[in-house]
This record gives structure tokens, sequence and C-alpha cells, in this order.
């Protein structure tokens, strides 16, 4: 059974402006009216604010606009998701899943975080975190799957986040190989998967994804200024923060569910062709000290980024920096 903070929100929230009674929440809880004014005033110290109608009940007036562990669960409404965690602040998002992995902690599991102070990104790159209305968020698995099958893991998961962009933000977003979402061409998002084997199958699998949402160009260092931008910039308004983090973490665990049954092949394609920003396009991709430039020519099976070199050939990365053209993204 969920908790009752997430119960009592649930039921107000179904409500809209409609009131509801006092003695409606006891029963559906099995507690007294007492206990669930009690509850009430938990959730107004959290930034809630509600109305009591007189001979009608309570409804919800305002709800608070950082993350809400209470309010996210009772956006998701019925639908069996993983226990989720909201912290205020953290060094990393996915550092504390791995600190939650080895003590133990059964999965699958969704850590939050208003802010971080040591934000991940790849190949050991800080993520600028600051609690500004962002989204910072792990998804922790313990999948028992083939190694070699990780291959498009990353990709998916960033597939399943721009479609949820686009229908939830009204946005047209990008996937830039591997693992960059963009909005107007300018970084809005990214994601960090990281795996740990145990003999021949993946033990323990956490993916990371850092999402502006309501940022400013104020709110980011100068120099990210004029490559990085927010959902809320590129849609012109404020997102609702615990209703998209809801959406995210529904779509995001259906999303695994198909990639682990493999149902997810038969839209991977479609997906990659709607949101691939790099097709067509002059690249330069970098591995180590090795510089290859060409135009970009898709994805194969595998989703390693397809280049086609000046000479005529094809050259498949499996990993990679990747810049457009001549300036980074």
């Amino acid at each position: 059974m969920p908790p009752t903070e997430v119960i009592i929100l649930r039921e107000l929230l179904t409500h809209g402006d409609e009131p509801v009674s006092g003695t409606r929440i006891a029963k559906l809880l099995g507690i007294s009216r007492v206990a669930v004014w009690m509850q009430l005033q938990k959730l107004m110290k959290q930034g809630f604010a509600f109305e009591a109608v007189p001979r009608r009940g309570y409804r919800l007036v305002s709800s608070p606009a950082t993350l809400n562990a209470a309010l996210i669960g009772a956006h998701l409404g019925r639908q069996r998701v993983p226990r989720i965690i909201c912290l205020e602040q953290v060094d990393s998002t996915n550092s504390e899943a791995e600190r939650r992995l080895a003590d133990g902690e059964p999965a699958p599991l969704v850590i939050l975080a208003r802010a971080q102070t040591a934000g991940r990104g790849r190949r050991g790159r800080t993520w600028h975190s600051a609690a500004n209305g962002n989204l910072y968020a792990t998804f922790v698995f313990r999948p028992h799957l083939d190694p070699a099958r990780l291959q498009d893991f990353t990709l998916w998961m960033g597939l399943v986040a721009c479609a949820l962009v686009e229908s939830f933000c009204r946005l047209q977003p990008g996937l830039k190989w591997p693992n960059d979402l963009l909005l107007g061409g300018r970084k809005a998002g990214g994601m960090l998967t990281e795996a740990r084997l145990d003999a021949d199958e993946v033990r323990d699998l956490v993916f990371g994804l850092g999402l502006n949402v309501n940022g400013t160009a104020a709110d980011l260092p100068p120099e990210l200024r004029r490559t990085a931008t927010s959902l809320a910039e590129s849609a012109g308004g404020p997102i609702d923060l615990n209703k998209f983090a809801a959406a995210l973490i529904s779509r995001l665990m259906r999303g695994y569910a198909e990639f682990i049954s493999g149902t997810y092949r038969e839209r991977f394609r479609p997906l990659w062709e709607r949101y691939d920003v790099l097709r067509d396009r002059p690249v330069t991709v970098i591995q180590g000290p090795r510089s290859v430039r060409g135009l970009a020519a898709g994805i194969d099976d595998e989703g390693s980024l397809l280049v086609q070199t000046p000479g005529g050939a094809t050259e498949r990365f499996r990993a990679g920096e990747v810049t457009l053209g001549k300036d980074a993204v």
C-alpha cells in the first residue's frame, strides 16, 4: 500500500477543484478524521496548501514547486512503480545508487535529487547541477543481462526521454549520439549509464539522467550559456516539475521493460530517425588521440555511429566524443 500522504494527495488531485470530505479520506485509509488532519498538517510543512470547505471537505490549493516524492507518487496514480527516494542534495545520484547497491538495497529503485554537488557526466566530466528546479535522477536495476545487449541501452532510454519531452512539453527535442538531449541545437540534458559485471552477466545497471527543466540562463556558468538551455526556456514558461518527473518515471520504467523483453526493437529505428540530430551533417568523432571527420550516416543495428569519411569509406564507432561541424555542442 502506498504511503498515507501519497493516498491523500492522489485523492485530492483526482477530484481537482471539488472538495473531498475528511470522512471519505479517513475511511479510505482506515484512520480517524483527526489523523487525516494531522497528515494534512505534515504536508503543509512540506509546502502544500489546503482549503477547508465547511461541510464539504478539503481541496488542494497549491503544491511545492520543488521535487516532492509524495506528490510524484500521487501523480503516478495506481501505477506499479519502484520505490522513489527524493534527496535535498547529494554528491551524485549515480554515486548514491552505487552506495545503496553496495549496501544491498533492493532494485528497481529511483533516486531523485534537488541538487548535486558533484554531478557526473561522461568521461569523468562534471555536470552542472544547481538547485534551480531541474531534475537529477538515477534509475537502478539488477537485470542479470548479457553485457553485449547493453550497446544501445543508453540510446534507447534517451529516445524514450525525447518522446516524453515532445508529448509533455510540446517541444521538438533531438538526440545527439550517444547521450545528449538537445533543444534547438542547445543541450538540455545528458545521460550516463554505468554497469557492474558479475561473471558473464550485468549484475547492477545504473542509468543517470540530468535534465534542465526550469533553469534559466542566469543559473548557468557563463561558459555554458551559449550552448545550454532548459525545457522551460524552450517552452516559454515553467514546467510542472513533479508532474513531469512522474511522467518520466512512468515512461522510463516502461522503456526499461521493453528493453529487457526485446520488444523495444519495433520502435527503436523509427524513434531514432525522428530524433537523430546528426544525420547527414558534418561531424568530428574523437577517440583518444584519433580524430575522424565525415558525414554522420545514422547508426547500425547495435547502436554504433556510422560516419562516411571524405574518401568514401564508412566507419563505425561504438564510443567516442562527437562535435557538429567545427563547434562542440
